[in-house]
Order: structure tokens, then C-alpha cells, then sequence
């Protein structure tokens, strides 16, 4: 590095500039500045009130020369001989004088610097004079070892340099991680800095001194930087004085800043004075590089604290999949400084991401509802698909970010940082940091994370594992409880229902009318037999299997009031009308499928809700989160047909068994009453559109949902003796799911509460004309068959309305 004054341009054939600086490593800096991304800059002007006058000391220029005058005139003017070498002198013959000066230059009155720039006659003195002030700052620079902040250790060094050789203003330019330019701001007190009044522009030549430094990494003493073509633009101060500028660099060699200072009123800065502003500087350097060693030590240490507790969480903490996530993110947030930290896993079945615990940040532990997108969507998206790493300063000038979860949760993103987490080679989440407390994340956030999320893989890997050992014993309490209550058919059984001949006709069991819920209970079995020998060829099943199969069915439901064996059978009737009456609308596949679910889809009913589950804990609802009912009537369905002798689907191919099965389920889940809203909302508006299509996918799909409704309700449009007694049934069954939940310290719903029993005509005409008659009158738009059934709704909410009415009267 070079010290050198304004207005001297440096010719190629003369010295460099970058070589007068020994004390500093030797660099090309244009072969490194790749890796300085931007300059971060800070700056102050203040003026020093107890500086002292300083006097050139000059000596006139005599019409004689003799080498005595010229000797006396560069001792009292040394920046005029360092300006002569550099302009005049080649850089051969600075070599060979280099070679042959050894420790002191012949002149008595002038020594050299270890810095290559001569000093006054006197410095030496100036220098004792001031050792113990120095002392005092360098002091002041070793507590900055434990600053972790770089920008403050910069301000302190500039601060040092100004108390030591009284200047009148100072900037101060600090190495940005992140972005490609400049920023710029005031100090206007000793004690306190003001962020405002920012600007910014770029590291490279023909902008401003300080740029030209970073670029140059050479000491610029000038004594008008306005008026230099190196610079145009000058310094960062408005004031026209003489202006030191030089880099500051880390003990590695790295360069971190730029430290600006100002000296007004004509008078320049001593090379003593430059010799002591770069010692300061070089000293900060120094700083720096312990401070970030002791920020590094710091952060791993902290870091292995997380190990150990991420380790006894193995044991202690991991009572959930959610605790641990909790644990992840709120560490998270700690490590870098983030306002709020969200973290996505991956569902690799449906292709998505989701978080059931998100925002958890200093003052707000997180809102817990499940939120899920595609896994392709958004930056934590890109992030779950590529394993990229990706840092954004401003979230909403990212193209990539997805503001769908900002627009969910009231919150605003302006900066994130979003890295993966592995386990194994394979991306499983994505933990996004948001907003930094303090500026924006640095690369210094991204290696402490990427350490970090080495754990949250693990931890996440041992929680799953716990959980699924979890939900495995979950899955075995209710296994051991329904083979507790259940077992197939008996031989008996099968014996009688296959020696009874199998009837040709059932009177009345094409109508809608047809009292399916007080036939004979021993003949429904062959009913059953019936209705799929005339829905599909009988070349399908065998006999014997499909007996097996029917027995084994209705010996799983269990003795409660109404969610029992008859109302399996009547909703599978319901469905055999439908697809009668609507012939040609279903494939036999789909057909097969909707009749064995009406069959099954009420299988080891307890007579109790989901939200009864839910509310008392029981084992199915730590095993089903949702549809916890109707999850476990699929799954017992599962386990008749994994019985060979009572498997149906058995002499079908591997792909229509795999059809049924899927249509089965579809089905059966689609009785989950709190699903219909949505469907009727959805089939209502492509009806009032005439929109509808059977050849539309999720038309057809959400037909069949609806369908499977309708079924469910299927006593509800029956004549009005018939529904009579259903409704009595159906409300027992509610009243002693009021009575449990009252047992429990719960208050039942009205409609289950048996004190409120007089309200039932109220609670009839309420859930006919919200559910039953839209869920009818939907269908029958797009079954023109089941018009029946809406007529029957509609009758008997006429009948429901007039007892209402009548009671209201008495």
C-alpha cells in the first residue's frame, strides 16, 4: 500500500503505490475483492474541540542551493520528498537504494519508518511523549475481543485515531455481507449513532475515495479529494480540508472497512500521524479477528450445549412429535437473532409441506393449525425440492415467496433465511427464520445453522420414530379391544344361511318405501345376498365366501341403539336404490365399492361421535386425528377382507382390487358428516352454474361423496310411521352420549341432552332443513332417480314443522 497526496498520478514506469507498506501483508488485492462482496458504511463528523494548532514547519527556498540548504528543506518537508520519489524516481533505482540502506539513511535528521514514509525531526519524543494515552486505547481495543459486533469495533478503532492525532471529522465504511454496495450513515454524537440519511454506491474506481481505497487497498492522503480524478465524487465529507483514508484489514488479510478522516484550516496530516492512525488500524484488525474467534467459540458452545440437550430430550423430552418441533424452532430463533421461526416437514406421500406449529417467536409460542401447500410452492418450497440454502433480504421483491402463509397469519415477512434439514441423504423439512432482529442474516447465521441443522435432523428422526412406536401401541390397544368384543362368524352360522335357498325376488325392495330397518333380522342376510347377486354377475363371488363375508359383517357391529347392524343394512339398501334407478351411471367397480361401504361403514360403531373421541381421549383419536370414526370403520373393513375365507374381492386382478379398495375408502370416509358442507357448497355452485359433468374427475368423486351422505341419512325420506321409530332409536343413542360426556364434567349439545328431549321437533326440523333436504335436492339435480328421497326430506319436514308449531301453541 501506498501513501500518496492528491493531484500525483502514478506513471506505470514508476513506483507502484501498493509497495511502501511492508508493515501490512503483502496482497494483490484485485485478485481477492471477488470474495468482498459490498462495503457497510458508517459515518461521523464531529469536531474535536481540544485539538492543538498544527504548524508546517517550512523553510524558505534560497537563489543558492547547496546540498546543505537541500538536506535542511527535507527534514522540515518529508511529504515533499515522498511526493518526488513517487513521481519522479523509477522504481529500479528506489530498489537499489532499498538494498543499500540498512538501518539509517545517511542525512542524521531524518530516519525511516518501518511503514517506508519518512518522519519529523521530533516524532520520536511526540511519540514516548504520548506511549501511555496509547496504552489506554489499545485497552480499549482488546475489551472490543469480546464485541461481536464489528461495526462498533470499527467505530472504536476510528474513535482511538481521533483522540490521537485530532482530527476534525470522520467516516467510517464496514465490509456488507450481503449486498454489493456502500451504505452510509452519520455520527453525530461520541455516544450514540444515527442509522438515517443512508446511501449507498458501488466498490470500484472513478466513484468515490473511499471506494477507491476498498478497490486499491493503497493509504490516500489528499488534500482536496474533490479536485481528484481518482475519485470525482470525492469523500464523504462536504468540507474542504485535507482527507486520510486506509483500509482496514483482519489479521488473515481480509479486508473489513474503510476509516475516513478529515483535518480542515490547511493543515495536513504528519507521517507520524498516518504511521499511528494504520498501528490503530492494524490493531483493530486484530480485534476483529479475536472478536470473531470469540463469537465463533461462543456460537459453538452454545451449539454443543443444543447437542447435549437435544440428547436428553431423547429420553426426557420427547413426548410428541410437536414438543420437539417446538424445541427446534425456538432454539432456532435464539441462534440467529430471528423475530419468529416456522419450520415445514415434508410429506413425501401427498407431495406437500406442512407445519402444525408455526411463528413461534420471543413473545409468541406459535400458533398450532395445520397449515400445507404444494411442496413446489413458495421459498421454502424451492428450498424442500432443491436443498439450496437461500438467504432474502426483502421477501416480497422475491418472486419465489409464497405470501399465502403471510395472508393466513397477519404477520409480514421482509427478511428470511431458509435452509434444509437431512436425515440420511433426503431433505425432510425446512426451517425458515424470519425477520432479524438486527439487520439482516449473514453468511455467519448460515454456517451456525448449517451445523445446527444437523441435530434437528436427528431429533426430528428420533421423534418420528417415537411416534410411530407410539401410534404402534395406540393401534394395539384398539386391536386388543376389538378382539376382545369381536370374532368371525361362526361355522353354525355359515351353515344355516347356505342351506336356505336363496330367494328370487324380495317383495317391496325395489321401492323407497321399503321398511329395510323392521324386516326380519334373520332374513337380512339373504337379503344382502340378494341385492349383489342382482348388482353383479354372480360369476364374481363364490357362496361361500360371500356369506362368510356378510355374517362376519354383521357379527363386528356392536348392540348400540342405532349405529348397528340394521342401519348397515338399510343404508346398503338405500344405495342399491340409487344405483337401480340409475342405471348406467356407475361402472360395475364403482358400484361394488359404494355397496360394500354402505355395507361396512358404520363397523364397531360405539354409538358415540368423533367428537366424543376427540374430547375424552380415548385411544382412536391418539390413532385417527381426524374422521377418527370413520378411519377405524375403513380399517376394520381391512381386517374382514385380509381373511381369506371371507375376502370378496378376491377374484379380481391386482389393479380392480386396488380400484375397489380405494373407492371403498373413499366412500366410507366421505359418512363423516363434518365433510358434507364443504361438498354441498362445492356441488351447489357447479349445479347453479350447469356446470356438472359425470366425465369431470372431481365431479364424479364428490357425486359419489354426496351419494354416500344421502345413504347415511336414508331414514329421514322415509314414510313418516317408519321414521317415527328410527328417530326415537337415534336419540337414545344420543342421550347416553350426553349422559358419558356430563360424567366426564363436559355439558352435552342440546339435541343430546335427554332434560332437553322436548326439543326434539325443533332439533328435527333444524337438521332436515340444513342437511338432509339440500344433501336430497343436490342429488336428485344430478340422479334423477333419487327424487324420492327428496320428496320423502321435504314431506317430512312439512310433518316436523307442523308438531313445532302445534307445540308452540299450547
Amino acid at each position: 500500500m501506498s501513501l500518496s497526496a492528491t493531484g500525483s498520478q502514478t506513471n506505470p514506469t514508476r513506483l507502484p503505490t501498493h509497495k511502501l507498506r511492508p508493515l501490512r501483508q503483502s496482497q494483490s488485492f484485485n485478485s481477492s475483492i471477488s470474495q468482498y462482496d459490498s462495503l457497510y458504511v458508517q459515518g461521523f463528523n464531529q469536531t474535536i474541540a481540544d485539538r492543538s494548532p498544527y504548524t508546517q514547519q517550512g523553510c524558505p527556498i534560497c537563489h543558492q542551493t547547496s546540498s546543505q540548504m537541500v538536506e535542511h528543506f527535507l527534514n522540515n518537508n518529508p511529504q515533499f520528498l515522498e511526493e518526488y520519489v513517487i513521481s519522479h524516481c523509477a522504481v529500479s533505482q528506489v530498489k537499489s537504494w532499498s538494498r543499500n540502506i540498512t538501518s539509517v539513511i545517511s542525512t542524521p535528521s531524518i530516519t525511516v519508518s518501518n511503514i517506508g514514509v519518512a518522519t519529523e525531526p521530533g516524532a520520536d519524543k511526540l511519540f514516548d511523549y504520548n506511549s501511555e494515552k496509547r496504552a489506554k486505547l489499545l485497552n480499549l481495543l482488546i475489551k472490543n475481543i469480546h464485541n461481536p459486533n464489528k461495526y462498533d469495533i470499527i467505530d472504536n478503532i476510528a474513535s482511538c485515531i481521533a483522540i490521537s492525532i485530532k482530527i476534525d471529522g470522520a467516516n467510517i465504511y464496514v465490509l456488507d455481507d450481503n449486498k454489493p454496495n456502500i451504505l452510509w450513515f452519520y455520527k453525530q454524537t461520541n455516544s450514540q449513532r444515527s442509522l438515517n440519511n443512508q446511501k449507498s454506491c458501488p466498490i470500484k474506481l472513478g466513484t468515490t475515495l473511499a471506494s477507491y481505497v476498498a478497490h486499491t487497498q493503497a493509504i490516500i492522503c489528499s488534500k482536496n479529494s474533490y479536485l481528484d480524478s481518482r475519485f470525482p465524487k470525492g469523500s464523504g465529507f462536504h468540507e474542504n480540508g485535507e482527507v486520510l483514508c486506509l483500509p482496514v484489514q483482519s489479521v488473515e488479510g481480509k479486508f473489513v472497512g474503510i476509516l475516513e478522516f478529515l483535518r480542515l484550516h490547511g493543515k495536513g496530516f504528519t507521517s507520524e500521524e498516518i504511521r499511528l492512525a494504520d498501528s490503530f488500524a492494524i490493531s483493530g484488525g486484530m480485534s476483529l479477528y479475536y472478536s470473531d474467534n470469540y463469537r465463533l467459540m461462543t456460537t459453538q458452545k452454545s451449539l454443543m450445549q443444543f447437542v447435549l440437550d437435544v440428547t436428553k430430550s431423547f429420553f426426557q423430552d420427547i413426548v410428541s412429535m410437536d414438543t420437539v418441533i417446538l424445541k427446534i424452532m425456538n432454539y432456532a430463533q435464539k441462534l440467529v437473532n430471528a423475530d419468529r421461526t416456522s419450520l415445514f416437514l415434508v410429506d413425501s406421500k401427498s407431495n406437500e409441506l406442512y407445519s402444525r406449529i408455526f411463528d413461534v417467536g420471543k413473545d409468541h409460542q406459535g400458533d398450532q393449525k395445520e397449515i400445507r401447500f404444494l411442496k413446489k410452492k413458495g421459498i421454502a418450497g424451492h428450498v424442500a425440492t432443491t436443498g439450496e440454502t437461500l438467504n432474502i433480504s426483502e421477501a416480497y421483491s422475491d418472486e419465489r415467496f409464497n405470501r399465502d402463509v403471510d395472508a393466513i397469519t397477519g404477520y409480514q415477512t421482509k427478511s428470511l433465511l431458509c435452509m434444509p434439514i437431512y436425515i440420511r441423504g433426503n431433505v425432510i423439512g425446512v426451517v425458515q427464520m424470519i425477520n432479524k432482529l438486527d439487520g439482516v442474516f449473514t453468511r455467519s447465521d448460515e454456517g451456525s445453522f448449517e451445523l445446527f441443522a444437523t441435530y434437528c435432523g436427528l431429533a426430528l428422526f428420533h421423534a418420528k420414530l417415537y411416534d410411530k412406536i407410539r401410534k404402534s401401541e395406540q393401534k394395539y390397544r384398539v386391536s386388543l379391544e376389538v378382539v376382545k368384543y369381536h370374532s368371525t362368524c361362526s361355522e353354525d352360522d355359515v351353515r344355516e344361511i347356505m342351506f336356505l335357498p336363496s330367494p328370487e325376488t324380495v317383495p317391496g325392495i325395489l321401492s323407497y318405501d321399503f321398511d329395510s330397518w323392521n324386516c326380519d333380522t334373520q332374513f337380512k342376510p339373504l337379503f344382502v345376498l340378494f341385492m349383489f347377486n342382482d348388482l353383479f354377475p354372480i360369476k364374481l363371488f363364490d357362496k361361500e365366501t360371500l356369506v362368510r363375508f356378510t355374517l362376519t359383517v354383521r357379527k363386528n357391529y356392536r348392540q348400540v341403539p342405532y349405529h348397528n347392524w340394521q342401519h348397515a343394512f338399510s343404508v346398503a339398501h338405500s344405495m342399491y336404490l340409487v344405483i337401480k334407478h340409475n342405471p348406467g351411471v356407475f361402472t360395475r367397480l364403482e358400484a361394488l365399492s359404494l355397496f360394500v361401504a354402505c355395507l361396512c361403514h358404520d363397523l364397531d360403531h360405539r354409538g358415540k361421535t368423533n367428537s366424543f373421541m376427540v374430547k375424552c381421549e380415548t385411544p382412536l383419536a391418539a390413532l385417527y386425528t381426524t374422521s377418527t370414526m370413520e378411519h377405524h370403520h375403513y380399517n376394520q373393513t381391512l381386517s374382514i377382507l385380509q381373511n381369506e375365507s371371507q375376502n370378496i374381492f378376491k377374484n379380481l386382478n391386482a389393479q380392480e382390487y386396488k380400484q375397489v379398495l380405494s373407492g371403498v375408502k373413499h366412500a366410507i370416509l366421505a359418512t363423516d358428516l363434518a365433510l358434507f358442507f364443504d361438498n354441498k357448497a362445492t356441488l351447489g355452485a357447479i349445479l347453479k352454474e350447469d356446470k356438472f359433468e359425470w366425465t369431470v374427475s372431481e365431479h364424479r368423486e364428490r357425486a359419489k361423496s354426496l351419494l354416500m351422505t344421502a345413504c347415511d341419512l336414508a331414514n329421514n325420506f322415509k314414510p313418516w310411521d317408519m321414521l317415527q321409530s328410527t328417530v326415537q332409536v337415534v336419540f337414545d343413542e344420543f342421550y347416553e352420549q350426553g349422559e358419558e360426556e356430563r360424567a366426564h364434567g363436559y355439558e352435552p349439545m342440546s339435541m343430546m341432552d335427554r332434560r332437553l328431549a322436548h326439543e326434539l321437533p325443533k332439533n328435527q326440523v333444524g337438521f332436515l332443513a340444513g342437511i338432509c333436504v339440500p344433501c336430497c335436492e343436490i342429488l336428485s339435480g344430478i340422479l334423477p332417480g333419487t327424487q324420492p328421497m327428496h320428496d320423502g326430506a321435504i314431506t317430512n319436514l312439512g310433518n316436523w314443522s307442523a308438531q313445532v308449531d302445534s307445540m308452540s301453541q299450547t
